[in-house]
Parts: C-alpha cells; structure tokens; sequence
C-alpha cells in the first residue's frame, strides 16, 4: 500500500511522520499476511493496494468521523471501536478522518484468498472479486482480529502453526460473506485415517523443538491446509494448533520431572521462546508454574 499524506499539521503532528506503524507482523515473517497497528493524527491520504485485500478494524476509544472517496462513490460516517472496512485489492481510494485514528489493518495475499477459494469451491478460478465494505460489523473477524494483535503485543508467541491457523480461517471468512461467488465449504464426515492421523502425530512429536507450520502438516499428507485443519480437528477433536502446545507442555512436564535441566533449557527444548513463554502456557494448562510443578 502506498500512503501519500497531504501537507496538513493538527496540534503540532506532521502527517509525513505518522506513516510508520506502532507494531508489525512483518519482521516475524507471517506468510500470505501482514498485520499492523497504526496510530494516526488527524489528516487524509490517497490508499492504494495493490495484490492485497485488506480488512481494517477501528480500535478507537471515540468514534472518528471518516470519509472515503471509492470508485467515484463517497461513503461517510462514523468510525466507532469495532467497526471494520474491507478494501479489495487494486482498488484505490481516499480518505479523510477529522480525530486521532486507531486501528489494526489486515492485508491478506491476493493470491493465498484465490487459492484458498479454489479449494473450497473445487473449481478454477480465473479472478476472485471481493465485495469492498465502508463500514461493517462482523464479531468473527473482529476476534480474529484481535488474537492477531494480542500475537503481534506478545511478540508471536503462539507460533507459526497458530498464525497459519488464524490466516486461513480469516480467508475462508471473507470468502464466505463477502465473495461475489458463494463460497460453500464442503462437509468432511470423518477424519483422518488412523495411519495417516499416526503418520502426523509422530511428525509433531518428533519437531516439537521446532516452529512446525501447518502447511508442513498438511504436505505430509498431500492435502490443503483448509482440508487438513478440519480433519484433524475431526479425528482427535482439537486444532492442529490446540494439540501442539498440549504436546509441548506434556514434555516440559517430563523433563521437569526427570531431569535437572533448567527451565529455560527446557522451554528451548520444547518449542518455546522463552521461559516466560513456557511458563504462560503452563501455568494455562496445568493452573501451575513449572517451577511449582518440579517442586510438587
């Protein structure tokens, strides 16, 4: 996107200096999405993405009042905390808004939504359109919205398998409600095979030490990663995700108990960050500390 800020100053704030965001998904390495906070003084500027559709959600305390210009079209309105916009890419746009503005933006890939809707729909598509929205309520992407940003404040804490997860659950929503082809997910009635279910349960067994990603879980198996997530949450009744960090703590709890390596030794081991990481987790599942379970 290409922010090109007008030659406006409101209570001393520069327009050209407020383009950098205040947190960015972009030094973990996210793949097919970008995640960013910004933080804007009054002003305008011209919009312009070009193979990304992005999805922006207010996080203002006070509704701001917001105008855009689109397609030869103006909207305008009040913004209020919630309130979310989605911008198709190749779609350039002005915007003007009259307050302090707050918000989290989400650019997802063009080309990871047109294959996610191949997936889904089973069929070749030649150009995905999105339906572009001013301003909406939709309490499913606004959570997910949020536990991208409690990811970004945590500094990716949850991983690649949980970013993976969150991305490709966020694509199938927009393609559900706002794609101008119905996008009908398929119905999987059973789950995995048990060999190929062993097959995955012994891969992450074997890489808990490591970031695994979920597009690594569904190679394994030849499958998407939209199909993948479903079958296995079928086959043993939680996420991809969910399982992983259950594994990680079980084998914290196994070398706390069998070994006398330290706890930060022991986080590394198992696929944490770091000892505050694991510890979080821990505490979570077990409702104890580490430290507290070595101890027991």
């Amino acid at each position: 996107m290409n922010w090109i800020y007008t030659k406006k100053s409101i209570a001393n704030h520069q327009l050209e200096t407020a383009g950098q965001p205040i947190l960015s998904s972009q030094k973990h390495g996210w793949e097919n999405i970008l995640v960013e906070q910004f933080q804007h003084p009054p002003g305008e500027a011209n919009c312009h993405y070009s193979d990304e559709h992005t999805i922006c959600l207010s996080l203002a305390s006070r509704p701001v009042r917001f105008l855009q210009v689109r397609e030869g079209k103006t909207y305008s309105g009040l913004y209020g905390k919630g309130d979310i916009s989605i911008t198709p890419a190749k779609t350039p746009f002005f915007a003007r808004w009259d307050s302090e503005d707050h918000y989290l933006q989400i650019r997802l890939a063009a080309h990871f939504i047109q294959r996610i809707a191949q997936e889904i729909l089973d069929q070749n598509l030649e150009y995905l359109e999105l339906l572009p929205e001013f301003r909406t309520r939709n309490p499913q992407i606004e959570a997910i919205g949020m536990m991208l940003l409690a990811e970004l404040q945590q500094e990716n804490l949850g991983g690649k398998l949980y970013i993976e997860s969150l991305t490709n659950v966020l694509a199938v929503r927009i393609l559900r409600q706002y794609a101008t082809t119905e996008a009908r997910l398929p119905t999987y009635k059973s789950g995995l095979p048990e060999r190929q279910l062993l097959q995955v349960l012994e891969y992450i067994n074997e890489h808990l030490d490591e970031d695994i990603k979920l597009s690594s879980l569904a190679q394994l198996l030849g499958m998407s990663q939209f199909h993948f997530s479903h079958v296995f949450k079928q086959a043993i009744g939680t996420a991809p995700y969910q399982y992983l960090l259950q594994q990680r703590v079980e084998r914290a709890k196994q070398l706390l108990k069998q070994t006398d390596q330290s706890v930060m030794e022991i986080a590394l081991l198992c696929g944490f960050n770091s000892h505050s990481h694991l510890s979080k987790q821990f505490r979570q599942l077990t409702g104890v500390t580490p430290t507290a379970y070595r101890t027991n």
